[in-house]
């Protein structure tokens, strides 16, 4: 992936985006840096990823082997962001599910600093 475009459409190479947080264990300085860091986690399967930034207390709600089948049966095609403040993020993730047919994911979430890192609490989903 070292000239490839990041997942999460800044238009940066992966490496210089979302891969110094995926790949070389940087901590992301922001949550909406957390939050697009994630949605590239999501692109390349990297289900530990995801798990090891979602708040200790939430991560009884999430199953690695869930995460990683709903990662690969999907194609994701597009991050878009709507809003984001210090701790919340709204955006829409686009992706073609299993069947191939175009679906759309809208989560306004919300993250917290704690220990020096940002990690996922929760989303309201539509």
């Amino acid at each position: 992936m070292e000239n490839k475009k990041c997942f999460c459409d800044t238009g940066l190479l992966f490496k210089d985006c979302c891969g110094l947080y995926l790949e070389k264990n940087e901590k992301a300085p922001t949550a909406l840096f957390l939050m697009r860091s994630r949605y590239s986690a999501y692109a390349t399967h990297n289900t530990d990823y995801l798990l090891d930034t979602t708040y200790i207390s939430e991560r009884k709600h999430y199953s690695k082997a869930e995460i990683f089948k709903w990662a690969t049966n999907n194609k994701w095609q597009k991050l878009e962001i709507l809003s984001s403040s210090e701790n919340t993020v709204e955006f829409k993730a686009y992706f073609l599910d299993s069947d191939n047919k175009p679906q759309i994911h809208y989560e306004f979430s919300t993250f917290k600093f704690e220990n020096n890192a940002w990690y996922y609490v929760d989303g309201k989903f539509e």
